[in-house]
């Protein structure tokens, strides 16, 4: 028979004896009360509702976004939640930007117990198209997608790992995509950077847990095809709002046949944070309406 498992609450550990739990324990599970949670792109679409949830759960939120008057425009629409939101100017492509940002969070809330990698996004010029060839794309447009999203989860998880490394716990929840299992078309350079994204989340948490302590955990979501302002163009017409062609073809491919709004991650990033994954490390799981399940026959 098991013996007592180790339970995480927040900052504490203790035994449980699986035949004494309960629901509240459960419970209790899903409540960040008294956990600070910093979240890069935090002032997005997808960012700022999951800043939303957590703050919603209890936790002490720090949205870091390069735009810090949208950060702010976020924290108003979040009404009462936003209290427990404050905003940090960060620019993930820059060390010294990050390392600053790492310090004034922990100097106002405290050591940090979960890190969520949310900032990243693709450009138009660096989409092909009938006008723009792969031949054609632009280096410095290429070289900035792909640094925004890989180098800008890198940088972040240096900064504020370092500081779960000494305190011996914490959580890092990086934001894959659908495009590091199956490459999409046309944008080469975010494709590829998502599957640096998912290699380097099974990296870190191996890392982490070896180097430093198993109470560190990395792990990533990999959301489907959810409207942000980075594919908007791709999947609605400007003039008439109507599906693109490529829009109907995903919706086709989609067995829930929608878009996933940003309350569908939910679910899954809190229980990625929570101590009810606590034996779960390394992992990327899709967010997808079954997109990923779907042979399209």
């Amino acid at each position: 028979m098991a013996g007592p498992a180790v339970l995480e609450i927040g900052r504490e550990a203790k035994a449980v004896q699986w035949a004494s739990f309960d629901s509240a324990e459960l419970t209790r599970m899903y409540d960040f009360s008294g956990r600070t949670v910093a979240i890069t792109g935090g002032a997005g679409i997808l960012g700022s509702e999951i800043a939303f949830a957590l703050a919603g759960c209890g936790a002490q939120v720090a949205i870091l976004d390069v735009n810090a008057e949208a950060g702010k425009a976020a924290v108003e629409r979040m009404g009462e939640h936003g209290r427990r939101v404050s905003v940090f100017p960060c620019d993930v492509l820059k060390r010294d930007s990050v390392a600053q940002a790492a310090d004034d969070v922990i100097h106002r809330l405290g050591p940090l117990d979960c890190l969520v990698n949310g900032a990243g996004g693709n450009k138009p010029q660096a989409t092909t198209s009938a006008e723009l060839k792969f031949f054609d794309l632009p280096a410095d447009t290429l070289r900035w997608v792909f640094e925004l999203n890989i180098l800008g989860t890198i940088l972040p998880s240096q900064a504020f790992g370092k500081g779960m490394a000494s305190q011996g716990y914490g959580t890092i929840l990086n934001i894959s995509s659908m495009n590091s299992f199956r490459p999409l078309t046309r944008i080469p350079a975010y494709s590829a950077a998502k599957a640096a994204v998912s290699n380097f989340t099974q990296w870190l948490a191996v890392h982490m847990a070896q180097e430093y302590s198993p109470r560190i955990r990395v792990n990533a979501i990999a959301p489907g095809f959810f409207l942000t302002n980075q594919n908007r163009f791709l999947l609605l017409d400007k003039e008439t709002g109507q599906l693109t062609a490529r829009g109907k073809a995903i919706i086709a491919h989609t067995p829930m046949a929608r878009f996933g709004e940003p309350h569908d991650l939910f679910g899954s990033v809190l229980w990625l944070l929570s101590p009810a994954s606590q034996f779960v490390t390394g992992v990327v799981v899709p967010v997808d309406g079954g997109f990923s399940a779907y042979s399209g026959v």
